[in-house]
């Protein structure tokens, strides 16, 4: 009985999966399961009825129809997004042309709700917008260029943060003109199989200054999407009120949404509420836990604006969480940060919280999983460190970027060559189409990487053995004994702790791997939470022994800074291994998800200072050790 409810639960792809529910928690009697895994025949391919395919995305990326990214010139919009992302060749904003090493399989255009496609017809001068003065005031002064152009840049995005918004801008006949002509262009370009167009849209609540963005997400087709205009920070910047949104559009329509939070390190400690609701300033109620979890089953762990995994000062027994974070401000720099808000910014500490929170109120408000996007601003899905086209049109690739600035605030500064090369979404689905995607996103099977597509497995079940790592269809092995990423194990048999499986392939273009770690958090019985980083497997481990601490020795770095490139002479391109948990205690509630870490390679600020013949600021730095994190197994006692 047990192993058919972990098989359909896990194997069974589900399109009436509800959003919010979890595989773990699906079951289904032997006789029925015995009807769909029927007895294999010669061919191990042949049958299977499980995800066997990565399919890679981004969730997040803007055109010129975001007001942002038109203001700071980017002029390509989502054809030229999605020709890209596809594999096409096109030519970017400044004249470079550009192509992805291999093509994605699938994208969201995710463009700013605000004033979405706006600032295109107030540059071009649309007689209608040139009816209101402050409208008519910024084309004047953007046409002109220069300084006048980004302070009157300024002026608008602050006008839309603030919420004020000329009338004339949030019009809903303009408003659906440029929705429709955005669903249209997205069925253009969606062909199931080949390349899917998931519908969405970013609603960017900042208010203060604090992020608080959320990207929404549609399984359907347009003739359901473009039936409710996207929810705008017009109407609220509460998250509540967006989750209401989201419900009644699915009650209207019969379709489905999810919404993914991104940035927590840009919100000054509000992202991951804990105690107190930063809209209402009242306690955390169970309304707030439920829906939160409801509509957001993922969260974006990495991007351009920082990696959001862990912060040094809050797990500083971990090696590698002090990479890429941004801890300098909100979002525009106006509120310096504190170590206080921390906590709640970073997704390993969200994780541990959701265990406190639901030992205290029966709901897990942060029992997501985890992908990673670009959140470019330049139409061009662009992850790769030899690839990186910038945040937007001001920083792609030139000699000047190793000086520019993303952005500064009364002397706080974000340099250029502190954005990173990040990231991408790895999706374990059936087919590439917009429902199987979408599917995969709610079960939580997906994971997210720094940009390199790693290979990633991860299984978690009680009976996994060591031999099971030596199988070359581990997937076959690990949804037969356990649940994928996102998954859920209950209750442990008497006398047994967890085992998994994990396995990953280094990316055929990108470095070997280093090492892959498990990371466990759990809650012990006096409701205080607590990390632990495991080394599960790595390269050389019979020459790389770890010392009296566990500590593993450096896989060392064949970087060579000045020529921007490396050699795959450690590591390995394979690495696999099962792991139990050998401090387990099945009263005490807990989570484990796998971190994959890439040998040394060349960051995008080395590929520049080559190509370009320019010195990097000293600050800079010019390695980076690209890394993939999936979304965690659960286990609850």
């Amino acid at each position: 009985m047990k192993k058919y409810q972990i098989l359909i639960a896990s194997l069974l792809i589900v399109p009436f999966l509800t959003i919010g529910q979890q595989v773990g928690e699906m079951t289904m009697d032997m006789k029925e399961g015995e009807k769909i895994h029927k007895k294999r025949g010669y061919s191990p391919y042949a049958g299977r009825y499980f995800p066997t395919q990565v399919f890679w995305g981004d969730t997040h990326l803007h055109t010129s129809n975001s007001l942002d990214a038109r203001a700071f010139g980017t002029v390509l919009g989502p054809e030229e997004a999605y020709r890209l992302a596809r594999g096409e060749e096109i030519t970017a904003t400044h004249g470079e042309k550009v192509k992805l090493s291999r093509p994605l399989d699938w994208l969201v255009v995710a463009d700013h709700s605000d004033g979405m496609g706006a600032m295109n017809e107030i540059i071009k001068g649309d007689p209608n917008l040139m009816s209101d003065a402050t409208v008519k005031d910024w084309h004047q002064r953007i046409n002109q260029g220069g300084n006048e152009a980004l302070m009157a840049t300024m002026d608008v995005i602050n006008s839309f943060a603030l919420g004020k918004i000329p009338e004339v801008l949030i019009d809903e006949d303009f408003a659906q003109t440029v929705w429709d002509r955005y669903i249209k262009t997205a069925e253009k370009y969606n062909e199931p199989g080949r390349f899917t167009t998931i519908i969405g849209y970013e609603w960017t609540s900042t208010e203060d200054g604090n992020n608080l963005h959320r990207n929404v997400l549609y399984r359907d087709n347009g003739d359901l999407a473009r039936q409710m205009l996207p929810y705008t920070t017009t109407e609220s910047f509460n998250p509540e009120d967006l989750w209401q949104w989201m419900e009644q559009y699915e009650t209207k329509t019969k379709g489905n949404v999810l919404a993914l939070a991104h940035n927590g390190n840009l919100s000054n400690g509000i992202m991951f509420p804990v105690e107190v609701n930063p809209a209402t300033g009242k306690p955390l109620d169970e309304n707030y836990m439920k829906d939160r979890i409801k509509w957001e089953p993922l969260y974006e762990i990495t991007q351009i604006k920082g990696d959001g995994e862990a912060h040094p000062l809050l797990s500083p027994n971990d090696e590698f969480a002090d990479y890429e974070n941004w801890e300098k401000g909100n979002l525009n720099l106006s509120t310096a940060k504190t170590d206080d808000m921390l906590q709640y910014e970073y997704a390993r500490e969200a994780l541990k919280n959701g265990l406190k929170m639901e030992a205290k109120f029966g709901t897990n408000p942060y029992k997501f999983g985890v992908v990673g996007s670009t959140d470019s601003h330049t139409s061009l899905a662009t992850a790769e460190e030899d690839n990186f086209f910038g945040k937007h049109s001001g920083n792609e690739p030139s000699a000047h970027r190793s000086k520019g600035i993303v952005g500064e605030f009364e002397g706080n500064k974000i340099f250029d060559w502190e954005l990173v090369a990040s990231g991408y979404a790895g999706v374990w689905a059936t087919e590439n189409t917009r429902e199987a995607i979408f599917d995969a996103m709610a079960r939580k099977e997906v994971y997210a990487t720094t940009g390199p597509r790693i290979l990633v497995r991860f299984f978690g079940g009680w009976d996994f053995e060591s031999g099971d790592a030596k199988n070359r269809l581990p997937a076959e092995i690990g949804y037969s004994k356990g649940v994928p990423m996102g998954g859920d194990l209950y209750s442990a048999p008497k006398g047994k702790s967890p085992t998994f499986l994990v396995g990953a392939l280094k990316d055929p273009y990108g470095g070997n791997l280093d090492r892959i770690q498990i990371v466990k958090g759990w809650l012990d019985k006096s409701g205080k939470t607590h990390e632990k980083v495991y080394d599960v497997v790595w390269s050389d481990m019979d020459q790389r022994k770890a010392d009296k601490d566990g500590k593993i020795p450096d896989v060392g770095n064949t970087v060579d800074v000045a020529n921007a490139t490396w050699s795959n002479t450690i590591g390995r391109a394979e690495l696999i291994s099962v792991w139990k948990d050998p401090d387990f205690d099945p009263k005490q509630s807990a989570f484990y998800y796998a971190r994959v870490i890439e040998i040394p390679t060349p960051r995008w600020t080395a590929y520049d200072a080559k190509r370009f013949g320019v010195e990097m600021p000293k600050e800079s730095p010019m390695t980076t050790t690209e890394r993939a994190y999936t979304s965690p197994i659960w286990y609850t006692p």
